[in-house]
């Protein structure tokens, strides 16, 4: 899965937003992009470079992860308690990886629920 897939299959869950909220703390040396829900993130990337994707994850999962692929290990930038780092294009499918996102994206949304 490339940089363009994956952003099109965050922004084909309902609700999604997207933006770049740390160009200030980068000062122009990369870009991260966010995907949000209900105002939350759920999963972020450096656009500048696809070789890691933040994610929150139950923490219930992590270690399983972790144990059974080389592509899953602790976060970019993130509480390890909760966010996990996956590699694109190694040993995680793109349809793992897609599961992935989509638990993390029901778990901030069941979590901070839209309110009016």
């Amino acid at each position: 899965m490339n940089v363009e897939e994956f952003r099109e299959y965050c922004l084909s869950l309902p609700d999604v937003t997207e933006a770049t909220p740390f160009e200030k703390f980068s000062k122009g040396k990369f870009t991260i992009l966010v995907f949000y829900v209900n105002s939350h993130m759920f999963c972020y990337f450096n656009v500048d470079d696809f070789s890691n994707i933040t994610i929150k994850c139950e923490s219930s999962e992590m270690v399983e992860l972790k144990e059974h692929y080389q592509a899953v290990g602790e976060p970019f930038n993130g509480d390890k308690r909760y966010w996990i780092s996956v590699q694109p294009n190694m040993d995680f499918s793109d349809e793992n990886l897609k599961e992935l996102v989509r638990k993390s994206y029901e778990i901030v949304k069941a979590k901070y629920k839209k309110h009016g």
